[in-house]
């Protein structure tokens, strides 16, 4: 539970860095399209640091996958094991 929170502390910087927010607003539950109004540019910008940070890379077919900061962490948690 502690690595989770490790990784979620990290994608949220991530996730209110490059889309300029407040990082106690980004939450497990946020949804990049709905809550935050993310374009497709920004999420691939977001999954291209996420693979940076965590030395990762996230599969094409993942990606149609991913539309909240939980599905981040979760995809991170399932590829570092």
């Amino acid at each position: 539970m502690e690595e989770e929170k490790m990784v979620f502390e990290q994608v949220r910087a991530i996730v209110a860095e490059k889309l300029s927010l407040n990082p106690e607003d980004i939450t497990l539950e946020s949804d990049l399209q709905k809550d935050f109004n993310a374009d497709s540019l920004d999420a691939v910008e977001i999954i291209m640091a996420v693979e940076d940070t965590f030395d990762i890379e996230v599969a094409d077919d993942e990606l149609m996958n991913i539309k909240t900061i939980k599905d981040i962490v979760d995809y991170i948690e399932k590829v570092k094991k």
